[in-house]
């Protein structure tokens, strides 16, 4: 059974490892756009509604969906980054002149979607991730089984070479 088990989810441990690695060292590899330097300035920041306003007009200019997952407001380091709901661009917002500084697709957070099972439920927009929590719950069930069964298997045969050897001495 453990090998069977195993065998089984060889392809989506393989995957679930390769994309873990990625995600570990998304900074070094560059897979997550870097925070754009701003210099220090004494105007007063723009509102939120301001970033939110030249965000959605700049990506409209790019005929891509508008719809805004978030906003990562950084007011100490002049920056606003704005991700979309229905895409991967991440745009970086000066907080002080609202210019579009930087336009960039976020890699990491396609690695994260292969990595935790999501990618399929974007890719047919299910919204309530039932194949995500399939596949977690699958692989985490998976890997608890062949980690108890594999320690059983590797304790079994020292149990047998003990009761052998107190056999013997009897």
């Amino acid at each position: 059974m453990h090998s069977l088990v195993a065998i089984s989810l060889l392809i989506f441990i393989t995957i679930m490892s390769a994309t873990g690695l990625l995600l570990a060292w998304k900074d070094q590899l560059g897979f997550k756009p870097a925070t754009v330097k701003i210099s220090a300035n004494t105007k007063p920041l723009i509102s939120l509604s301001q970033i939110e306003y030249n965000a959605i007009h700049y990506i409209d200019s790019l005929k891509l969906s508008n719809t805004i997952n978030r906003i990562d407001y950084r007011p100490r380091k002049g920056i606003a980054k704005v991700r979309f709901e229905e895409h991967f661009t991440e745009l970086q917002i000066d907080c002080y002149t609202g210019a579009i500084i930087s336009e960039k697709t976020r890699t990491a957070d396609i690695i994260e979607m292969i990595h935790d099972g999501s990618i399929v439920d974007y890719l047919f927009n299910l919204k309530s991730n039932p194949l995500k929590l399939f596949y977690s719950t699958l692989i985490g069930l998976g890997l608890l089984f062949v980690s108890f069964s594999g320690f059983l298997l590797w304790l079994r045969p020292k149990q047998i070479k003990k009761n052998k050897r107190l056999l013997s001495e009897l």
